[in-house]
């Protein structure tokens, strides 16, 4: 069974095995069962202080927490907290064992700034994206554009939460996106590169004036002399045939600087794969490359 074959059989299951425990009565013969919830998890509202915006983190801690304060720890930041949280610390817990994880939620009052729409997801396309959409019509309802405010909602609210109330490791940040969290992603490596130091971007979603506005901001750090040291790796689906060439042109211009300090990693193609299925192998084989990649380091120490 190829990989591939092997992901879309864990994903199957585990949605059988969601719909097969709706309306059933618990073991104990209680009416209805309890909720899992993710062990060693927390739950914690923040508020961007620029904006008022409201939103959660959900943080996920490692099985050895806080045995004794002198251990730090590298922290996995993700976007898209409600579709990520589970794969990447199911990943964590086998691959990256010492790592916290802090997905960020979505606009927890988005409703506010969006005529009423309660849809959960609404402020994605307003929070990772960098550049307005194409007609004012579009710009009216997507309010795309508004990464720089979501990047320094991260920096000065977030990251800052984080590493004040937990044994963090600052030097150890890493970034992990996924399609918009992808190319907002790719958008914090040339706007605030020091953000972190190891970025994931799964399948980013791109258009051709992204990546226009990536390279002039590229241009703009060769130019200004911005170290650019980061660890980037960068993955698409196999069947993503409109996306590989944008994101072919990407790894181009990652390999053009990397004289700054860049360490991307070979473009990983997943194999018979398609925009969503690439996911979870990206998770899986992102963080065997982060675990890797820290084993070099402490090595090398």
């Amino acid at each position: 069974m190829t990989i591939s074959s092997k992901f879309k059989t864990i994903v199957v299951a585990i949605v059988l095995g969601s719909f097969s425990s709706f309306g059933a009565a618990g073991a104990d013969g209680s009416s209805e069962p309890k909720a899992y919830e993710i062990p060693r998890s927390q739950v914690v509202p923040i508020k961007d202080t620029a904006t008022d915006r409201q939103y959660e983190l959900y943080i996920r801690l490692p099985s050895d927490y806080a045995k004794t304060a002198d251990i730090k720890h590298p922290v996995v930041y993700t976007t898209d907290a409600a579709w990520h949280m589970e794969m990447l610390s199911g990943a964590a817990e086998y691959m990256l064992p010492n790592s916290i994880v802090v997905a960020i939620s979505w606009q927890k009052d988005s409703k506010d700034d969006f005529g009423g729409d309660e849809r959960p997801h609404r402020s994605r396309n307003r929070d990772y994206t960098f550049i307005p959409a194409p007609t004012p019509e579009l710009q009216a309802k997507y309010k795309d554009g508004e990464a720089r405010n979501h990047l320094t909602f991260i920096r000065n609210d977030v990251i800052k939460y984080v590493e004040a109330n937990y044994q963090t490791d600052p030097a150890e940040r890493i970034y992990f996106g996924f399609s918009l969290g992808g190319l907002f992603g790719s958008y914090i490596l040339f706007e605030e590169p020091d953000t972190f130091k190891h970025y994931v971007l799964g399948s980013p979603a791109f258009g051709p004036r992204d990546l226009t506005f990536l390279q002039d901001l590229a241009a703009k750090r060769e130019a200004d002399g911005t170290p650019l040291d980061a660890n980037v790796y960068v993955s698409v689906g196999e069947k993503e045939t409109d996306a590989i060439p944008l994101i072919q042109t990407f790894m181009s211009t990652l390999q053009r600087h990397k004289g700054a300090g860049l360490n991307p990693k070979e473009l990983e193609v997943v194999e018979q794969s398609g925009h969503s299925e690439a996911f979870p192998a990206t998770a899986v084989r992102s963080f065997k490359w982060l675990s890797d990649l820290m084993a070099e380091n402490s090595a090398g120490e």
